[in-house]
């Protein structure tokens, strides 16, 4: 029996499968990053706790009560209770070159989309990053790509990236907007809003929270930090692991371009520890569904014969097809 040429399509087939498997792989850079996700989940709601407690003390839910009532009785010009999840804290034990106190503050957000650096305004991929791992599983459970970002990481926008990460930002939930600001995930959906929802606290004042720097000690100031850089940590850790299977399948890429039979394929898979049917890789086409049973083809040659079918003929037809090739 003469050997099968290689082509286009096996190429393909074997080069997903393939990188199926490295997604797959508990690797060292796989569960730093399943770690850091953990470690992240763990402080979360610690670092919230600590950030309600000194919340409340600038904002004591007595005077937030009071508000309200006045609120309620005088309408918007006493409209000065919101809630907010991102915020300025600020502390003052740190001293200047002259020995004098100094105040240390930053930008803290609580979201899923919060800026990972301190900076309330951020066009950068970071946010996006973040949410986009943090519900990995959720992404490519629906044949979304998580790891867009990672994998274009250093190359220019490009449409090829822009339409991943809006996808991704659709069935998560973000609220679109060209120019991103934290108060934008007030109108979340979906899993966004649903992560958001329990870091919401009552403040006062009438403008964003860069204009109110909230007081806190510096032991609180570093819990805050700590859970920030957890965060980043997350996105960290992806790029490390997404780096190494980029590496992995840029060199799956060389070999496979420079294999002529589907033999070499499937030697290779084997070399990798990875079982592959040569028998299965011929009879699927691209969407993996079995072709050359001659059944199928038949059907489906005769289908396109039919040049006055309905849509609802071509409909049913389709539809038997793709029921004969599962059996």
């Amino acid at each position: 029996m003469s050997k099968i040429r290689m082509n286009t399509e096996y190429r393909n087939k074997l080069y997903n499968k393939i990188k199926d498997v490295f997604e797959k792989e508990e690797t060292q850079e796989q569960q730093a990053f399943m770690q850091s996700r953990e470690t992240f989940n763990d402080m979360q709601n610690h670092t919230f706790d600590v950030a309600r407690a000194v919340v409340n003390r600038s904002y004591p839910s007595e005077d937030v009560a009071t508000l309200r009532k006045f609120k309620k009785k005088y309408g918007d010009p006493c409209d000065v209770v919101a809630k907010d999840k991102c915020f300025y804290f600020a502390h003052n034990e740190d001293v200047n070159d002259e020995g004098e106190s100094k105040e240390t503050k930053s930008h803290f957000d609580f979201g899923l989309y919060g800026n990972l650096n301190g900076t309330e305004y951020n066009s950068s991929d970071d946010q996006d990053h973040f949410a986009h791992v943090y519900f990995r599983e959720e992404l490519k459970a629906k044949g979304l790509n998580p790891d867009i970002i990672a994998q274009q990481n250093g190359k220019d926008s490009n449409p090829h990236k822009t339409k991943h990460v809006e996808a991704n930002n659709k069935f998560i939930g973000k609220h679109s907007s060209s120019y991103y600001h934290s108060d934008d995930d007030r109108n979340a959906v979906g899993l966004c809003k649903d992560f958001n929802a329990p870091f919401y606290l009552d403040v006062i004042g009438t403008s964003h929270c860069r204009s109110r720097a909230i007081a806190c000690t510096k032991d609180e100031y570093n819990i805050f930090l700590a859970w920030r850089s957890a965060k980043a940590n997350v996105v960290s850790k992806h790029q490390t692991w997404i780096d190494s299977i980029t590496k992995q399948t840029d060199q799956l890429k060389i070999g496979l371009k420079a294999y002529r039979y589907l033999s070499e394929g499937i030697e290779l898979a084997k070399e990798l520890g990875i079982e592959l049917d040569e028998a299965e890789l011929v009879r699927t086409n691209s969407t993996g569904l079995t072709i050359y049973n001659p059944s199928n083809l038949a059907s489906m040659i005769k289908g396109m014969k039919n040049k006055n079918q309905t849509r609802e003929d071509k409909i049913k037809a389709r539809l038997q097809y793709e029921k004969q090739a599962l059996n």
